[in-house]
């Protein structure tokens, strides 16, 4: 049997995308920047997309940009407001954030500002009473995202707005959704955020497409330069089965999916508990507090990788943490921020599930870790 469990670092493309996009590659290919009638239907399709994400997002008469992917929307997102402010201040980085926000605190120096990182709790949630005594009219702009990549647990957006509408009102707030669009509940308008990352092969769609929310008339400056297009913001000939991919991900997208998701993820978690008592969960304790998709448990002590690599040879697929970081740390970084021991997060699994994900794949992987957990301990490191 095989058990695909890392969703977190992509999803195999959905049917009715997979479908779609066949059917495009052989008629919609044309460059929507033309004039004739195919192109014009190719942009058509385009826009139709960009609706549909915002309105996904909650972000009804805001502007849609089409980028690479989500590392690509971030940092537009960051490198494009900061450009655009003409004296320099300070910038607040989650300690929790992915690489592709993360990395940017060089780039963001070298512009002429000062990065600082907002602590987090040890259930992996930005801590709102340091952040609080970090705010003042100084600081240019906040980066928090909305669900974490390795533990799952959403961030209190709402709550970080409120701070920011009360202590640097003039602060731009960047929310990375990459791991939270159409998962949980997204409310770009409502929560007064100024721009949100999101990718289109978490979602089912294909990879090599992304897209950045921002506000309509919010300053940006491009990090690419060209032929003008996505209104001058990121030049270069749109993807257009990739951006199209993405809109029959999200008009395709059941929410019930996610109910039955989080019911999965609860019978892995209490699946592995009932035959691994010591194993932990890294990050919020409250089911309501993470994401309905990703499981991050500490398998003490048995090594992550050792225990991937077992797993691997039954055909069940999991991660130690981001992958896109996982072959350049040892330990997770955000595990870290959190305060877990080295040798708990040197123990740590991430399990992250998808619509598609079965209850005997789930039902498969918990009699799986069991069974090599079982003999591993046995071993002590050397």
């Amino acid at each position: 049997m095989r058990a695909y469990l890392d969703n977190s670092a992509t999803t195999p493309p959905s049917a009715a995308v997979a479908a779609r996009v066949r059917e495009w590659m052989e008629s919609g290919w044309y460059n929507p920047s033309a004039l004739y009638k195919p192109a014009l239907e190719a942009q058509k399709r385009m826009e139709e997309t960009r609706r549909l994400v915002l309105e996904a997002a909650g972000a009804a008469g805001q502007r849609v940009i089409f980028t690479s992917g989500g590392t690509e929307a971030d940092n537009l997102a960051l490198i494009g407001t900061l450009k655009s402010r003409r004296q320099p201040g300070r910038v607040l980085i989650s300690s929790l954030e992915h690489p592709a926000v993360s990395a940017c605190a060089e780039e963001i120096r070298r512009l002429g500002h000062r990065t600082e990182e907002i602590p987090a709790t040890a259930e992996g949630r930005v801590d709102l009473q340091r952040l609080e005594a970090m705010l003042d009219p100084q600081v240019l702009m906040i980066a928090v995202m909305q669900v974490n990549n390795e533990t799952g647990v959403i961030q209190p957006i709402p709550e970080i707005a409120a701070l920011r509408n009360r202590l640097c009102p003039g602060a731009a707030i960047h929310v990375d959704g990459v791991q939270g669009f159409l998962r949980v509940e997204t409310k770009f308008n409502a929560w007064g955020i100024q721009s949100y990352a999101l990718s289109g092969h978490k979602i089912h769609a294909l990879k090599g497409i992304g897209a950045l929310i921002t506000g309509a008339k919010a300053p940006l400056k491009p990090l690419l330069f060209g032929g003008g297009q996505e209104g001058g913001l990121r030049s270069g000939t749109e993807n257009t089965c990739g951006i199209l991919s993405l809109g029959e991900a999200i008009r395709t997208y059941d929410p019930a999916a996610n109910a039955r998701m989080r019911e999965l993820k609860k019978r892995l978690r209490e699946g592995i508990r009932q035959q691994i008592p010591t194993a932990r969960v890294n990050g919020a304790a409250e089911e309501a507090d993470t994401a309905p998709h990703i499981l991050n448990l500490a398998l003490t002590p048995v090594r992550s990788q050792t225990l991937l690599f077992a797993l691997e040879g039954d055909g069940i697929y999991v991660s130690a943490g981001s992958a896109c970081a996982s072959r350049k740390q040892k330990i997770s970084l955000v595990l870290k921020a959190m305060g877990v021991p080295t040798e708990t997060a040197d123990c740590s699994l991430r399990f992250s599930l998808s619509p598609l994900t079965t209850a005997e794949e789930i039902d498969y992987t918990a009699e799986r870790v069991a069974a090599h957990y079982g003999v591993l301990k046995s071993y002590t490191r050397r």
